[in-house]
């Protein structure tokens, strides 16, 4: 029988599970319709959909690895259950950091003003560019999840003590070692995001700088795309930086005596990453954006239809 709190966070994970689904698959849906009808398709849009696809998938692999903690403890405890949990978290994971880093140089190449020739060269092979780290990120992620899948790792050890408190040990430390070692991977496209805030920031201040220069005193298009992309990559660092503090203390979680809730309260805070980040995405995308207003407009729509009629 499961305690009260083990179905509360089996509720927040359901929960949090069908909305990171349901603003992911928005996103696939609306630029997958968009290929069918113009029978092309841009790079951010095929950068926005493997970056759904990723999340779902991060978001389907941490909330099974909680369900199975909960009602397959003994399935969880063995060697194989835990590597391909393991393996196809690090897979869509480094998969999700990396497109997010790709979005974010994509945005910067696109957006910012800097007269360095390396700049100019890459502003001017932005598809290129842009497509060839894709491809780069995505082999990246698959070498990664295959070596930590053919790697040795530990068992987890679970024991009831009066169906009340379960400890997890992990029998070879540095199985969890190695995982953060895998992961500090994620570094890499970390950095990229940085580096695109920062010179974001730069051409903006030059932006500005030219507009007083010039007596313009209104904000034009090009400093209101510079702030849209600046928010959503401070958005992102920021969420990834508690994303990652996380991680980081769930690994270690076979160091906590309360290990098992930490590794509950973990699932529970990671989760929210890929799911509220695809409502920030569709914010700051002006296609996305007018077709979840336009839902939104029909749900309500229907509701009032649908509203019974108060007897006089």
């Amino acid at each position: 029988m499961p305690s009260a709190v083990e179905v509360m966070y089996m509720v927040l994970i359901a929960g949090e599970l069908t909305i990171g689904i349901w603003g992911n698959g928005f996103i696939v849906l609306v630029n997958c319709t968009g290929w069918l009808q113009r029978r092309d398709s841009s790079v951010i849009d095929i950068i926005l959909v493997s970056l759904a696809i990723s999340r779902i998938c991060v978001l389907c692999v941490v909330s099974a690895d909680g369900f199975v903690l909960l009602l397959s403890p003994h399935a969880y405890a063995q060697n194989e259950t835990i590597n391909t949990l393991d393996a196809f978290w690090t897979l869509s994971n480094h998969s999700s950091v990396w497109f997010t880093a790709c979005l974010s140089i994509f945005y910067l190449l696109k957006i910012a003003n800097i007269s360095h020739p390396v700049f100019l060269w890459l502003k001017l092979n932005v598809t290129r560019v842009v497509l060839g780290l894709f491809l780069a990120s995505f082999l990246t992620s698959i070498i990664i999840s295959v070596f930590l899948k053919g790697g040795s790792w530990g068992h987890v050890e679970i024991n009831h003590e009066e169906n009340i408190t379960w400890e997890f040990r992990v029998s070879k430390a540095p199985s969890a070692f190695k995982l953060i070692i895998l992961n500090l991977g994620a570094l890499v496209p970390f950095a990229l995001c940085l580096l695109s805030f920062v010179l974001l920031l730069f051409s903006l201040f030059r932006h500005t700088k030219q507009m007083k220069l010039y007596a313009t005193g209104s904000r034009d298009s090009s400093t209101e795309a510079h702030m849209r992309a600046i928010k959503a990559v401070t958005i992102f660092l920021l969420l990834f930086i508690m994303y990652y503090a996380v991680f980081l203390v769930v690994t270690s979680s076979f160091l906590i005596p309360q290990g098992r809730l930490v590794l509950m309260f973990g699932g529970i805070v990671t989760v929210i990453f890929p799911s509220s980040h695809s409502f920030i995405l569709i914010m700051g995308n002006s296609k996305l954006r007018e077709a979840f207003l336009k839902v939104l407009r029909c749900v309500k729509g229907f509701h009032k239809r649908r509203k019974p009629l108060v007897p006089q």
